[in-house]
């Protein structure tokens, strides 16, 4: 399993209120959120009028499927609203994560912590 974590920092020149600005950002999470199979939200600068940093993660199976939704949400963000959004920082961290699980090593049972079940006559005599 992969775990990716994109930062987008934005910058917004049209709003001239924090209540367009959280407009613009309100509509671009919804789009994203609509498209994609991904978290966002909005992580930091949400005082300031024209700039914005989003916080988007997604999950799969394989590094390049991680990449390739994160890379489709930062180009969805800049090309929305005209121009209204510009992408003027971008950070991307994807890490595996070994649950343990899909090796053929345990099962899910075993990764939960549970007891293994025995068929009843078959316990070990002490």
């Amino acid at each position: 399993m992969f775990v990716g974590v994109l930062r987008l920092s934005l910058h917004l020149p049209a709003p001239g209120s924090l209540k367009s600005k959280r407009h613009l950002v309100r509509s671009a999470i919804d789009r994203v959120r609509a498209r994609f199979n991904v978290s966002i939200a909005e992580v930091a600068e949400n005082d300031l009028w024209q700039r914005s940093v989003l916080g988007v993660t997604a999950v799969a199976n394989d590094h390049a499927r991680v990449n390739e939704v994160l890379d489709k949400v930062a180009g969805l963000v800049a090309s929305m609203h005209g121009g209204q959004i510009l992408v003027i920082g971008r950070d991307l961290v994807i890490e595996p994560w070994d649950d343990g699980l899909g090796e053929g090593t345990r099962t899910l049972a075993e990764a939960e912590g549970a007891i293994p079940w025995e068929p009843p006559g078959e316990e070990e005599e002490r």
